[in-house]
């Protein structure tokens, strides 16, 4: 029995995995144990609990690796300051004593943190390190249900790459392209996040959901920033940016370019300009990925492909390329960021350097993202208990019945059920529930539970027999990373002067049977509900649908802006308490909010750091 350790850490969602002979036993982000959103520091309680699921102490596991090389990222951030000297001094300055300090030396720094795991562990000759971007082929690959693959990974940067073409073939994997930093698509769209007034590193997402406001009227002013050629490939005119070398995304020339400075989001309220840069760059980076994509199948013929990175978070391209129809299949990692390459490097580990034989799953082998820890009744009956909660259980039957009648009644349910999901996505077990036909539930789950923009669009969770009756594709989509268009006989056209509508004034339209969950441009981020890997919450969806006719339901992560997703039954009864949802559903448990002592309520509105 071997067993691997993935460590990602100290650039942004740290995480940590643990693998038994090849199998994924259990992995987290740390974000969820610290309550920090993007948690970067050493993933200190997540190897706590791969460990302890994994039944391992720390001296008993085979191989340690951390998911990237940074005398190569310090090679790269060395020769940039050279490059741009002598402008960027100050963040050279500022950088290079830490990196002397500590990053250089990661191997034993390392070290230092895993002995406080275990005191008998005492030597670093099982800590290894993985490329970057090798990290995040393999996150997609080896999981995969492909025997052979094209794996495209597009992000900020890692090492020196941004963006890659590999290409996986059983237990093989081998990049083949590398585009380098400076120029990159993921600090591409992170210069259109930080100027339309988001967080970098946290509000892409933010800007792909404005997206369908605007229009891309702007499409050719940002490609004076960046010459894109017929293969994907692309350089970037680093004179718009300042990401090489200062504190900032974006140079003055960028903001003479489209006429504004960057939205101050303490002072300026989103405008029309900004959902049309949204738009604008949206486009762009749905072109680059398209063309990639036609050019990965040409060179190499192969028909499925997987997708890693930042970039392959951007739901709205990978359905574009689906559509698009270049190759047969399509899967994603459902954490496609940096937290994934804690996955990949255990993974890369196991078959690259073991040299280990690789059979794949025709479902594929990420369990369904469930991967993190999970409660019994008894511990969340116990926790419950001293939150002061009050609450009711039930039998499975009652449990998933009662639940459905609350929903259809148009109550916003907290559901807490399982293991927690890995990545950035809630897919059922760590879930804000509502009823999709609503017209005002997209309005009030942002502003009166999830405490943010009301721009920001939901997600269907769907049947997935259902699928085609109700969306125009017909594919597995279980980890919410494909955008398809809601099916014509389920839309509701607009009147012509609903179509002469701007922005944040369309949202107000009801455009399908399921608006909750209807983009206005008349689609929707699907998430396949599958009996097989998530059962309670299959059933369900399978009851409303009994219920109501419809075998949808809104899935939103539960939480609040700027938090993490809650990891524990305490957190879901504070999140509970903290909003206006009606009701929450954690283990055979169901506590209603009129009858919870209202001293117990939270301020949640400002409890977390916006993002």
């Amino acid at each position: 029995m071997t067993s691997i350790l993935g460590i990602s850490a100290f650039y942004h969602d740290s995480a940590a995995c643990i693998l038994k002979d090849g199998k994924i036993l259990a992995a987290a982000q740390e974000e969820r144990f610290t309550r920090k959103k993007h948690d970067s520091s050493y993933p200190y309680n997540a190897i706590k609990f791969v460990l302890k699921y994994a039944n391992l102490s720390l001296n008993e596991v085979d191989q340690i690796v951390f998911f990237e090389k940074p005398f190569l990222k310090f090679e790269r951030l060395l020769e940039t300051y050279v490059a741009f000297a002598p402008r960027g001094f100050f963040s050279f300055a500022k950088a290079m004593p830490l990196w002397i300090k500590e990053k250089l030396f990661q191997k034993n720094l390392l070290f230092n943190k895993l002995k406080n795991h275990d005191k008998n562990y005492k030597s670093d000759m099982n800590i290894y390190f993985s490329d970057h971007h090798l990290s995040h082929a393999a996150s997609a690959f080896f999981p995969s249900p492909f025997e052979e693959a094209v794996i495209i990974t597009a992000d900020g940067v890692g090492e020196w790459a941004t963006t890659t073409v590999a290409v996986g073939k059983k237990e093989f994997l081998e990049i083949k392209k590398e585009i380098h930093f400076p120029h990159s698509i993921g600090l591409l769209y992170s210069a259109f996040t930080y100027y339309t007034g988001f967080k970098v590193n946290s509000g892409e997402y933010k800007l792909m959901g404005l997206a369908p406001y605007g229009n891309p009227i702007y499409k050719n002013k940002v490609k004076k920033l960046i010459d894109i050629k017929d293969d994907g490939t692309f350089r970037m005119d680093q004179t718009y940016f300042n990401y090489s070398t200062g504190f900032k995304m974006t140079s003055e020339k960028f903001h003479k370019l489209f006429g504004q400075k960057p939205r101050d989001p303490n002072k300026e309220r989103i405008t029309q300009f900004h959902m049309d840069i949204a738009a604008s760059i949206q486009a762009v980076t749905e072109e680059i990925m398209i063309k990639l994509a036609k050019a990965a199948r040409t060179e190499y013929g192969i028909k499925n492909l997987c997708l890693a990175g930042g970039v392959a978070l951007n739901c709205v391209a990978n359905g574009k390329i689906l559509r698009s129809k270049i190759f047969d299949r399509i899967w994603i990692q459902p954490a496609a960021g940096d937290a994934g390459g804690s996955l990949g490097a255990a993974l890369a580990l196991w078959y690259l350097e073991n040299g280990n034989k690789r059979v794949s799953n025709s479902d594929d082998d990420m369990k369904g993202a469930y991967l993190g820890n999970e409660f019994s009744q008894d511990e969340i009956e116990k926790e419950l208990n001293l939150a002061g909660a009050k609450f009711e259980t039930f039998d499975y039957e009652n449990l998933i019945k009662n639940t459905s009648d609350l929903i259809s009644n148009d109550k916003i349910i907290g559901w807490f059920q399982g293991r927690m999901e890995f990545g950035p996505r809630s897919l059922g077990a760590r879930s804000i529930l509502a009823d999709p036909r609503s017209d005002k539930m997209q309005r009030n789950l942002n502003l009166k539970v999830k405490y943010r923009e009301s721009f920001r669009p939901f997600a269907p969770s769907v049947l997935r027999d259902d699928l085609t009756e109700w969306f125009d594709m017909n594919v597995d989509s279980p980890y919410m990373l494909l955008v398809a268009n809601i099916s014509q006989h389920k839309k509701i056209e607009m009147s012509d002067d609903q179509k002469k509508l701007f922005g944040i004034d369309k949202l107000n339209i009801k455009r399908s049977e399921i608006p909750a969950v209807t983009h206005v441009d008349y689609s929707a981020r699907i998430q396949t509900v599958d009996y097989k890997t998530n059962k309670r919450y299959y059933d369900l969806i399978k009851e409303f649908k009994k219920k109501t006719g419809c075998p949808i339901l809104v899935n939103t992560s539960f939480n609040v802006r700027g938090e993490p997703i809650v990891n524990t039954p305490a957190e879901s009864f504070n999140c509970f308490m903290g909003t206006d949802l009606d009701y929450l559903v954690i283990g055979n448990c169901i506590l209603d909010k009129k009858k919870q002592n209202p001293k117990l309520k939270k301020n949640y509105s400002e409890k977390f750091e916006m993002d």
